[in-house]
């Protein structure tokens, strides 16, 4: 018999592995080529760098509002641009600490 806290744990594996497999496809919506604004990450490859979309996001403005603005993007690039910015600060977070 499984006991209610190893099943609990389990439970939470399980969520934290898809929501790690969820981050990761969401990240493969940021790109860098240097051919596009000068090699800065940007959402799929088109002329929309993530820091502009953090920039609008930090300013108070909606995500309803960004893709009304922006027609090309998705909600998905704005969520992307979430988990980017999320990975970013656990990165640096990692390399302070190690210093």
């Amino acid at each position: 018999m499984t006991s209610f806290l190893a099943a609990t744990d389990a439970a939470l594996s399980r969520v934290a592995v898809e929501a790690k497999h969820r981050m990761n496809s969401q990240l493969d919506r940021i790109t860098m080529n240097p051919a596009v604004c000068h090699g800065k990450p940007t959402i799929r490859g088109l002329r929309y760098p993530v820091e502009m979309v953090l920039d609008l996001l930090a300013a108070g403005m909606s995500v309803a509002e960004i893709l009304a603005d922006y027609p090309d993007l998705e909600a998905a690039d704005i969520s992307a641009v979430l988990s980017y910015a999320a990975q970013l600060s656990r990165v640096q977070s990692v390399e302070l600490l190690s210093a």
